[in-house]
């Protein structure tokens, strides 16, 4: 990232919207909270905003990150869960047949080895290309 990509806090200036709405909404509520003190009288309304943007506002925008975060971790889990299931699934289908006798010794390897091959969806595109090069 260079320089004229954060600003003079060294903040991301390309922030996520998420984060810019969090960000603003917890702004607006620190100068509400201390622009309402003064209107009030307290004498130490002051104190919040040195609070506020020191500590309330990071705090929020990193718990903001921490959730964006898990929210993506758990979407990639279930991608690879959902792989693995699809894996286990053409296994166990590809042994069925070959019990029931559809395939015989030689199919039943060629398609094992080819699902061993094609772990993933980018193994499986290779595999593609590789035996249309062969054709």
């Amino acid at each position: 990232m260079s320089n004229s990509d954060t600003d003079s806090q060294g903040f991301d200036s390309e922030d996520d919207p998420v984060e810019t709405v969090v960000a603003g909404v917890v702004s607006a509520l620190i100068f509400a909270v201390g622009f309402g003190l003064l209107a009030v009288g307290f004498p130490w309304f002051w104190i919040v905003f040195p609070v506020g943007f020191a500590g309330v506002l990071p705090a929020a925008i990193g718990l903001t990150k921490l959730y964006q975060d898990r929210e993506e971790t758990t979407e990639s889990t279930r991608t690879a869960e959902s792989t693995q299931t699809s894996d286990q699934a053409a296994l166990e289908t590809l042994r069925e047949q070959y019990a029931r006798g559809e395939i015989d010794d030689e199919a039943f390897e060629r398609r094992l080895d080819t699902l061993l091959e094609t772990e993933s969806v980018e193994d499986a595109t290779r595999y593609v290309d590789r035996e249309r090069t062969y054709e």
